[in-house]
């Protein structure tokens, strides 16, 4: 039985009036052991024939057997998988891979053959020190010469077993002297056992051979009959498999992938290891991206949080009742509230306090100083209801209401201004030429929700202040503090039906901080998002960047994926390597954007304003990044994974 056995086939490439005929009804046979040269003019077909034989093309039609079992219907990856264990390729221009030292090319057949590393590299290192490339090992492509370059790639050839070594013009491109000493090396392979198909047009080349085929045209003119070698001839290193066909069904075994992305993981870092500049233009995208999101949602956080603490500050127990028809702006000069809706509210269950308020820009005099700042009339429960109590000295009581008691407490900004290094408590001030005594300092509070200064207040009595300095028959506002807030929307709803009761008619708007905080909060929510999106702009771009450059490096290493596809590598394979690059691009691209965000965070932080800190936007980036190498990686993947290896090889 033939080893290779080719009957009636025919290739023809293109369609309809312009299709042409490459092989014309070719039949042939080839032994093992046999040393068989085809040889023919440029333009014959021979390498045509000689990609058919290594599986590297199909026919149009015909019958080619292996081993005597037909693989005409064989599968890209089942075509893989014979060339992997029975072919080794030599080419005329070499084809090794130019990002891969002399060693590593010759590993690549075993790599796709789940061979483990330390065996590999050992038998990688024998075949190139066999062959007198020993002190070579870590030469790359481009530090060797011609005839060095063409014995790694007959040493890549013979890696996986070369039962069957394909020689595609071989001494083409070398000096007389290289051409000679690789058909030494033919020859001696020969005479070990391995099946040697030699495709040349060079006549004394093709003598070495035990059986020149010649063939014109695409058709075969001279076939001598096949020699027959005898089986104790064959090296017992040469190995003599039987096609496999691989099931459909057949999963792979989860160390087989494993191994397999762990090799491609190491072959992406290689290739993008020397192509560092572009590989740094690519990652600059993904970073501006990643460092964008993590610092607009953090700007975003931070100022959600200030004025969500500002509105708490205020208080998220009260409710505000307000002058004016609902959904207008009334204002304090709206007279609908009067003193006594403050006493009827009093009567209302769940509430700590309704108190007055009522507010006048005044200036302070005290010795040569002058203050100017706001005066803020309200009532003795005003600490307790706005839950700020006082830094020192005392509030004034309900006693000093009643009393009409010509008392005030200060600010922090106020008494810090006004008395500087003096001690204000007892200290008598003149609030707009009316003197008053100062019996306390409120605690710090900073800036309310507005940005304002909240320590920039005077507080006095309602009776007191409403007297001297307001006098105002109706109130600025009425603030109400709640006791149980789980039931605040029902007290709400008992406050407006008792001012209704009183008015007549619905004068008044009433405001539930809970509700005002649960919209403002929705707000900074919607603010966020608004940041986050454009934002993810930034990282869309990134990943538009990451398949150009992907799809770039796809057409630029074409003849990479053939040889690698010409040495055994399936779909999956090449497909695995190329995503595999955009992941790491984007994964190291995230992580430096992750750190470049935080950093930007923390200047922004230093300048002044607030910044939130949290892992859910970190993840959140991260991710992002991820699934952008990932998505926009898979194009130039698949594409990369569905390149025709014959062209791929032509091409450059």
């Amino acid at each position: 039985m033939s080893l290779i056995e080719l009957s009636h086939i025919y290739r023809r490439f293109g369609s309809g009036g312009n299709q042409v005929t490459v092989l014309n009804d070719v039949s042939l046979k080839i032994n093992k052991g046999e040393f068989v040269a085809i040889i023919g003019a440029s333009g014959s077909g021979k390498t045509t024939l000689m990609n058919i034989i290594g599986c590297l093309d199909k026919p149009t039609s015909g019958v080619y057997k292996f081993n005597g079992k037909d693989i005409s219907g064989f599968k890209k990856d089942e075509l893989a998988h014979l060339r992997r264990e029975s072919f080794g390729f030599v080419f005329q221009s070499y084809h090794l891979i130019h990002s891969l030292s002399a060693i590593s090319n010759v590993e690549v057949p075993s790599i796709y053959a789940f061979t483990p590393k330390e065996e590999r590299r050992k038998r990688a290192a024998s075949i190139l020190g066999s062959l007198g490339l020993g002190d070579r090992l870590d030469f790359f492509p481009s530090q060797l010469s011609g005839g060095q370059q063409q014995r790694v790639s007959i040493s890549r050839a013979l890696m996986n077993g070369g039962q069957i070594i394909l020689a595609d013009e071989p001494t083409g491109a070398l000096d007389s002297k290289s051409g000679e000493d690789v058909m030494k090396l033919l020859m001696k392979l020969s005479n070990q056992g391995h099946t040697i198909i030699l495709i040349t047009h060079d006549a004394k080349v093709a003598a070495h051979a035990h059986r020149i085929i010649e063939i014109k045209d695409g058709k075969i003119l001279s076939n001598p009959t096949p020699i027959s070698q005898k089986d104790d001839n064959i090296d017992k290193n040469v190995t003599q498999k039987q096609p496999t066909r691989q099931k459909k069904s057949a999963k792979i075994p989860f160390s087989f992938l494993a191994y397999e992305i762990t090799e491609a993981i190491s072959m992406a870092v290689s290739s993008l290891r020397m192509n560092i500049f572009r590989t740094i233009l690519t990652l600059l995208g993904i970073v501006i991206g990643v460092a964008s999101v993590i610092a607009m949602l953090g700007i975003g956080d931070g100022a959600k949080r200030d004025v969500l603490n500002n509105i708490s500050a205020m208080g998220t127990n009260m409710i505000m009742v307000f002058p004016g028809m609902p959904n207008s702006r009334g204002s304090g000069s709206i007279e609908t509230l009067v003193l006594s809706d403050v006493d009827a509210l009093n009567t209302l269950p769940n509430i700590i306090a309704a108190m007055p308020e009522a507010r006048r820009s005044v200036t302070l005099r005290f010795n040569n100083n002058d203050r100017s700042t706001n005066l803020n009339a309200n009532s003795w429960a005003y600490p307790q209801v706005r839950e700020w109590s006082v830094a020192k000295g005392v509030f004034f009581t309900k006693e000093d209401e009643q009393n009409y008691a010509k008392v005030i407490v200060l600010g922090d900004s106020v008494a810090r201004e006004l008395f500087e290094n003096v001690d204000p408590i007892g200290q008598y001030v003149l609030v707009n030429n009316i003197m008053f005594q100062v019996i306390g300092v409120m605690s710090k509070r900073g800036a309310s929700v507005m940005g304002d200064d909240e320590d920039d207040v005077v507080f006095a009595p309602y009776s007191t202040g409403n007297l001297h300095i307001i006098g105002q028959k109706y109130l600025r506002n009425i603030r109400i503090g709640v006791e149980d807030t789980s039931i605040i929307a029902q007290t709400e709803e008992s406050i407006r039906a008792l001012l209704v009761q009183r008015h007549g008619i619905e004068d008044f708007r009433v405001l539930n901080m809970t509700s005002l905080m649960e919209s403002m909060e929705q707000t900074q929510n919607t603010f966020t998002i608004l940041l986050g999106s454009i934002a993810a702009i930034s990282l869309l771009v990134g990943g538009i960047g990451v398949m150009n450059i992907m799809l770039v490096s796809v057409t630029e290493r074409t003849k990479e994926i053939g040889i690698r596809v010409a040495t055994g590598a399936r779909r999956r394979n090449i497909m695995q390597q190329f995503l595999i690059e955009a992941l790491i691009v984007s994964a190291f691209g995230g992580f430096i954007g992750i750190l470049l965000g935080l950093a930007a965070s923390s200047i922004i932080e230093y300048f002044g304003m607030s910044v939130v800190y949290s892992i859910p936007p970190v993840i959140l980036a991260f991710s992002c990044a991820f699934f952008t190498g990932l998505i926009f990686g898979f194009l130039p993947a698949r594409k990369a994974a569905g390149l025709n290896p014959v062209a791929a090889l032509a091409g450059e």
